[in-house]
């Protein structure tokens, strides 16, 4: 199936590629869409073109690229079994030369008009969250970020805001490590939201665990921050 013309995948760094969706203007700011372990999938270039329709240059980099450049997995068996791996074998130099790379790459872009933020699921929410530490983005979003609560030292750096997304019965990530990253992430126009009976990976509907009603709202919350942060209303 051919890719919509908006679309394309398009060079960060030697070997490192993402896959950019254009907003219907064509140009607009930026948002850097960290995917899940299970690559950039059918599930997140979707998630990208749904976040360009609301006017963002969404660039989503394929982080396995040293693993298995462009894997697209799926969730359960095999899929699911290769997927924890890749992640295992991506270490946290990887993901913070990735970031550092996907950043500059994004703000260069022709489209990109003014402020960029970022986004990112499960491991991509870990992502999102370092991004906010490590480099001068103007806004982040992490849903179900697994592993932020043991990077909380990084937290002071930070100088954006920050909207988390949870789940109340994520078996990954316990409300303990909820309020510890509750606590270290305090700067101003920070906002956390815990789904009530969600499970992990609630906001995928190619997933068992999606629930269309949290989503939805996730989704709302996660388009008015980012509105109000990136295109300034």
């Amino acid at each position: 199936m051919s890719q919509p013309s908006h679309t394309q995948w398009i060079h960060i760094a030697p070997g490192f590629a993402g896959y950019l969706a254009l907003p219907p203007g064509g140009s607009g700011p930026g948002l850097l869409l960290w995917q899940e372990i299970f690559g950039v999938n059918e599930h997140i270039r979707a998630v990208a073109e749904q976040y360009a329709l609301a006017g963002f240059v969404v660039l989503a980099p394929d982080t396995f690229w040293r693993q298995a450049p462009r894997v697209e997995l799926g969730y359960a068996g095999a899929d699911r079994d290769r997927a924890m791996a890749l992640m295992q074998g991506y270490t946290g130099a990887d993901a913070l030369a990735d970031i550092a790379a996907a950043v500059p790459a994004l703000r260069k872009r022709p489209e990109v008009t003014g402020r960029v933020g970022t986004l990112g699921y499960c491991m991509g929410g870990r992502l999102a969250y370092l991004t906010a530490a490590t480099t001068d983005v103007d806004a982040a979003v992490a849903y179900y970020g697994g592993g932020i609560q043991g990077q909380l030292d990084r937290a002071a750096a930070i100088r954006c805001p920050v909207q988390f997304h949870y789940a109340e019965r994520d078996d990954h990530i316990p409300l303990s490590a909820v309020d510890q990253v509750r606590q270290a992430v305090q700067t101003a126009g920070s906002e956390m939201f815990v789904y009530p009976n969600a499970m992990h990976g609630f906001n995928c509907w190619a997933r068992p665990s999606y629930h269309a009603g949290n989503a939805a709202l996730a989704l709302g919350r996660s388009l008015s921050f980012l509105a109000h942060t990136l295109h300034g209303v």
